[in-house]
């Protein structure tokens, strides 16, 4: 049986002023009606109904995560005391598929991507679910053809051919692939067989937890002292005591890097990991100008420009381009487009500037 299991942290500094500490860019709507993280249970709501579906949150934004989804029952938000990277998050996810169900296969995915059309999406997960119903111990991963030189994501690198499930190329992985270079990401694009990291796993509950505990026997220590008091009374307190000590790594390096059975499918959807502000243009239709609006904006002699007013008020420009204006929650951003690399650290630096309340 299959379990959905969503990773919803993060700590809003990519989409600031928008997002912030408690409400991170999965809990935004930034594209459609919906927040991106209903949009993600919505998706894999047909083969992972409500009861089956877990997602993993911080602690700061379990309550908000479960106002947003109402549906899903209240214990299958599951907060964590702290960040410790996303070994930690899997395996304590595990634990619980493995305890409702010991041979349980789950889908692990980001709570803030942008997949279209959903069928297609669908497609692969089954095509996924068939290959671990064939070989229990396998880890399958899905890789994204890469259509530019990009330096901001992994790399997963193709071996052999293991033909297709329901159209979708099915190969073995070579190695995994860290965030490259320009130059070696050119070369990667050139060669053909590689594929960006797009963060989605399907393996059997246990099979993960049985990696982790040999691939990261202290980690797994922790995780298995937890698992033993999952369901008891003492199950957050010991989640607190013993969360804070688990190693912070993740998941890739942690077991993918290391195993031997992986397989890597090559998706056939649209994927867009909405890393910042300028994935936005790829989202919202762009003016004659090349300016991504939202909200009430008058953009006089600008180009290339995102502007949101998120707040209601008037955004008007004049003679600009490449730039990004946001205006939300009492406070507004101006960028070059081509500076939102350094975004997060503006952020970081708010609370030592005295804005803290922005944060």
């Amino acid at each position: 049986m299959l379990y959905a299991v969503v990773m919803a942290g993060g700590s809003g500094t990519r989409f600031w002023p928008k997002s912030r500490r408690n409400r991170p860019k999965q809990l935004l709507r930034l594209h459609g009606d919906a927040t991106m993280l209903q949009q993600t249970v919505a998706r894999i709501a047909p083969l992972a109904p409500a009861d089956r579906t877990f997602i993993i949150t911080g602690a700061d934004q379990a309550e908000a995560t479960k106002a947003q989804l109402s549906q899903l029952p209240p214990k299958n938000v599951v907060a964590e005391p702290c960040p410790r990277d996303t070994a930690a998050c899997v395996g304590l996810a595990a634990l619980i598929v493995a305890k409702a169900d010991p041979n349980g296969t789950m889908i692990v995915m980001p709570a803030d991507h942008v997949i279209q059309p959903a069928e297609k999406f669908l497609a692969t997960v089954q095509a996924a679910v068939e290959v671990i119903d064939e070989d229990p111990s396998a880890f399958v991963t899905f890789g994204i053809k890469p259509t530019r030189p990009e330096t901001g994501y992994g790399y997963i690198e193709r071996g052999e051919d293991l033909g297709s499930k329901h159209g979708i190329a099915l190969n073995k992985v070579a190695q995994f692939r860290e965030k490259p270079d320009r130059a070696t990401a050119e070369k990667f694009l050139a060669e053909g067989r590689f594929a960006w990291n797009s963060g989605i796993f399907v393996w059997r509950a246990q099979a993960i937890l049985d990696a982790l505990a040999k691939h990261r026997p202290n980690l797994y220590a922790a995780l298995e002292r937890v698992g033993q008091a999952l369901g008891t009374p003492q199950e957050a307190e010991v989640i607190a005591r013993e969360y804070p000590q688990m190693e912070k790594v993740p998941i890739d390096k942690a077991v993918m890097e290391k195993a031997t059975n992986v397989r890597v499918l090559e998706v056939v959807y649209d994927w867009n990991d909405v890393g910042d502000w300028r994935a936005l243009t790829e989202l919202v239709p762009p003016d004659a100008q090349g300016n991504t609006v939202q909200g009430s904006v008058l953009a006089v002699e600008t180009k290339g420009s995102i502007i949101v007013s998120d707040d209601g008020g008037l955004i008007a420009t004049l003679g600009v381009d490449d730039l990004v204006i946001v205006q939300s929650g009492g406070a507004t951003l101006v960028a070059r487009k081509d500076q939102l690399d350094k975004l997060k650290s503006l952020v970081e630096g708010l609370d030592k500037a005295g804005f803290g309340a922005t944060l």
